[in-house]
């Protein structure tokens, strides 16, 4: 009888798919997404910036990537790494994007000298808050757009390929340059360098990590270099944290590196009046 009625159980209902573990990960993506709806509801949002080296030379930045961090109710900076995976797909995703546009916008504005690359998501092309955002920041002040870098990964490029590839040519047309990042973190496509004129792509930084040991990253790095430099691109690797990486990816072609080696992401850059002890974000 014990084998009977345990045949007739319906495997696979959703009590029984609700461990432990799936219970604890929507507790913590429940949590986060307060988090994040409470830091945007009071603005408590903020840009970290990293430098972007150029490989060769005396280190100079080329220039700097706008990096979204929001406070916790103890005020404590939360890298996007913590949060992105658990809002990039609904609202709050899109309300980052504004917000870190918006920031880096505003930064530009003020800081004539920078240039500045900042995330997107193709989602937020049909975003009208997104896009009304871009065209009042490009009309506040000159030559912004020669110094933006909108940056867009090789994931979400490929979710809506046509409608990214008419948001480039209008935007490019303007002067805003475009990044394919983190080129090689899926299913890569070498057609993505015939089908859309990017300006820079970056390698994702699992080929970079490690790459002074790896000869098979090498030789992927490389390639990826050769294609881009064929089509007119700049090459940027990233996620460079040892000197010995950074040598070998300066050797296999890349013009610039980012990562830990070259500097690490900070609220309080170069700019910023230093009135309080620098520190990572």
């Amino acid at each position: 009888m014990k084998n009977v009625r345990k045949k007739n159980r319906k495997v696979g209902s959703p009590r029984e798919q609700r461990t432990p573990l799936t219970y604890a990960l929507d507790r913590r993506d429940s949590a986060t997404l307060d988090m994040v709806r409470e830091a945007i509801s009071h603005k408590q949002v903020m840009l970290a910036y990293q430098p972007v080296v150029q490989a060769t030379g005396a280190q100079h930045p080329a220039f700097y990537e706008g990096l979204i961090r929001v406070l916790d109710e103890t005020g404590r900076i939360i890298p996007a790494k913590d949060f992105m995976s658990a809002v990039e797909d609904n609202e709050l995703g899109r309300e980052l994007d504004c917000l870190s546009l918006e920031l880096g916008l505003e930064t530009l504005a003020k800081q004539k000298n920078l240039r500045l690359s900042l995330n997107m998501s193709a989602r937020s092309i049909g975003y009208a808050p997104w896009l009304n955002a871009l065209r009042r920041g490009l009309a506040s002040s000159d030559n912004i757009t020669d110094r933006l870098i909108l940056e867009i990964s090789e994931k979400s490029v490929m979710q809506v390929p046509d409608i990214v590839r008419g948001f480039m040519e209008e935007f490019q047309i303007e002067g805003i340059s475009f990044a394919l990042d983190d080129y090689g973190s899926g299913l890569s496509s070498l057609s993505v360098f015939r089908d859309f004129d990017f300006d820079i792509v970056k390698l994702h930084g699992s080929f970079s990590q490690d790459i002074a040991s790896d000869a098979a990253n090498q030789v992927l790095a490389s390639a990826v270099a050769a294609i881009a430099h064929r089509f007119e691109m700049h090459t940027v690797a990233s996620r460079v944290e040892s000197p010995a990486d950074a040598k070998v990816l300066t050797d296999l072609g890349f013009d610039c590196l980012q990562g830990f080696a070259c500097g690490a992401p900070t609220i309080t850059p170069p700019w910023k009046k230093k009135t309080k002890k620098t520190f990572a974000a």
